[in-house]
């Protein structure tokens, strides 16, 4: 299949000259993708249940904004302008489906699922949604290093009750990937390169409309690309149209090649072809009945119709905050260590007098203060053995710089 797929590539280059698509998740399929039987790691008092007929299906989202530079730590407009995009896309409410040529106009379908970014973290502390972690990465490459903290990224939030979804920096041209249903618990979710995410903000030309969202989510949601990932392929469902290949940029109706089954040709302004966002407005009725059948009794999805993490009414307590970008993008101005601590944790800084009249402040889940010093400089060691068990943020901070750090008391 890897080499179907790269002599496809080579063959379209000259013809597709410009801007082009690359989305990561046939390599991700072949290379890191394992399925494996869905363990859930869920809790829920209430019952599974089936979809009921028509319902709209609500997706707790949590956004993880991994980031090694200001540019990549993308702003909440630019989050919540994507979480906008998935709505219309997936509830056919995008202007542009107008375009939708008379020949598809029957197949285009409202696939009545909708996104919202979650109020309620896995610690039941509110949340907006958006979790930021600063990374001494420049990038990552799309081998699911940014799903681990342990590699410079950010662990997964429970996936049976969230859409855990990666924005970072991705190397090379590929714009993002996603793990189908069935895969590795830890691994689930969508990876989005900074660049090309939501429609306001600093985003490249040819993908400034949030559409690389929409196609890995539907990925994400079991679709395949409309080709099938084959020459002359087929994606398993029977309103799509066999077609030949990918396409990029913005073809011109009809698209026919010696593949296609009638005048019509390709149907290249769906979602799961790789032409840019200008030219992407459709999911057909038969994309949405598939997507949906993932939420069914025993299906990958199911466990997400029974979250209440959309809920704000539902958190306990409030938000712990953010992790920062340290001065001048230096990860190793000020550390701590030992973390996970036992009794005393060092705060170390290369320069002994950048600690010099700063505040160090530990505070609870509850974000009420614990412990609280007035640095000197040098190393300082702050004494914990008076905690409980947990997790805490150790702010330290001054008029004009504010660091957070999370720590785990054994």
């Amino acid at each position: 299949m890897k080499f179907i797929l790269l002599a496809v590539l080579l063959a379209l280059q000259v013809e597709n000259a410009g801007a082009q698509r690359v989305c990561g998740t046939d390599t991700y399929k072949l290379d890191h993708y394992k399925k494996t039987l869905r363990q859930s790691t869920e809790n829920f008092r209430i019952p599974p249940r089936d979809t009921v007929p028509n319902e709209i299906i609500t997706i707790p989202v949590v956004v993880h904004v991994v980031f090694n530079t200001s540019l990549q730590n993308i702003s909440t407009d630019q989050v919540l302008s994507q979480i906008e995009v998935l709505n219309q896309d997936y509830r056919k409410l995008n202007k542009d489906n107008a375009l939708v040529p008379d020949a598809f106009k029957a197949f285009a379908g409202d696939t009545r699922i909708m996104f919202c970014l979650a109020q309620v973290d896995p610690e039941g502390r509110a949340t907006n949604g958006i979790n930021r972690r600063y990374t001494s990465k420049p990038y990552f490459n799309a081998d699911d290093g940014m799903k681990f903290k342990a590699s410079g990224g950010v662990d997964a939030w429970d996936p049976d009750q969230y859409l855990n979804i990666w924005v970072c920096s991705i190397f090379g041209r590929v714009l993002g990937y996603a793990a189908p249903p069935g895969g590795e618990l830890k691994k689930d979710g969508v990876v989005i390169n900074y660049d090309v995410f939501g429609s306001r903000g600093s985003l490249q030309r040819d993908f400034n409309k949030g559409r690389t969202t929409t196609h890995e989510v539907a990925h994400w949601l079991g679709l395949q690309h409309i080709w099938g990932d084959d020459f002359c392929g087929d994606d398993g469902i029977d309103d799509t149209p066999r077609q030949k290949s990918y396409n990029f940029n913005c073809p011109s109706f009809p698209r026919k090649t010696d593949c296609s089954p009638n005048d019509n040709g390709d149907m290249f302004m769906n979602f799961m072809d790789l032409t840019s966002d200008a030219c992407m407005n459709m999911f057909t009725h038969g994309q949405k009945n598939k997507m949906r059948s993932y939420f069914a009794l025993g299906a990958a999805r199911n466990a997400l119709l029974r979250s209440n993490r959309c809920d704000a009414s539902m958190a306990s307590a409030g938000p712990l905050p953010d992790d920062t970008i340290p001065k001048k993008q230096q990860p190793d101005v000020i550390s701590v260590y030992p973390n996970p601590v036992v009794s005393d944790i060092t705060i170390h800084s290369k320069d002994s007098k950048t600690l010099i009249g700063k505040t160090a402040t530990i505070r609870n889940n509850a974000g009420v203060a614990v412990l609280t010093k007035t640095l000197k400089g040098g190393d300082e060691k702050l004494n914990v053995d008076m905690l409980k068990p947990g997790f805490y943020i150790l702010t330290i901070e001054d008029n004009a710089e504010k660091l957070n750090f999370k720590i785990i008391k054994l």
